[in-house]
């Protein structure tokens, strides 16, 4: 796949993200609505969390794609020349590893609550591999993400250190 097209996938990830985070504030009013009417609104404290859930995983891809990740820079900002480069490759290939991992059991988290037929313990009754979709997604946009930066370290990329950016601009 062309990066463009992974950019894309990575941009309707955060723009699911993103939806998934406004529909937080849309179940939030419509509790708060509910309370104050005197209505019953049960199951909506159960999707608000899911939302997060969903908000959170979706974002991932995009986020690291855009250099929002928080870097842990006491080593890499000491290093430089082929020293920085190999412990840049070193550090995208444990987490091309642990991002694939997640990706290989969210999905089997999945395909296990949908086999096994399991509800939320919660009042809307929620097939639980419902909203667990969104987490197995996030995770496989992510070990894309993750491969992608790690391929193009690999290709001679160079590599932007996103802190300093942030601080010139």
């Amino acid at each position: 796949m062309k990066s463009n097209m992974l950019d894309r996938f990575y941009d309707a990830c955060g723009a699911l993200a993103g939806v998934a985070l406004a529909s937080i504030a849309v179940i939030i009013l419509l509790q708060t609505s509910a309370r104050w009417l005197g209505v019953s609104a049960q199951g909506l404290s159960e999707w608000a969390g899911y939302m997060m859930a969903a908000s959170s995983f979706l974002a991932f891809a995009h986020t690291l794609r855009r250099g929002g990740h928080i870097r842990v820079m006491l080593i890499l900002q000491r290093l430089r020349g082929s020293a920085r480069r190999t412990a840049e490759i070193l550090a995208h290939a444990v987490g091309v590893f642990l991002t694939g991992f997640l990706a290989v059991y969210a999905v089997k988290f999945v395909y296990v609550s949908w086999k096994f037929g399991e509800i939320s313990e919660g009042s809307d009754a929620m097939p639980l591999w419902i909203p667990r979709l969104a987490m197995a997604l996030g995770s496989i946009a992510l070990f894309v993400a993750m491969t992608h930066s790690f391929v193009e370290i690999l290709r001679g990329a160079e590599i932007v250190d996103h802190d300093d950016a942030a601080r010139t601009e």
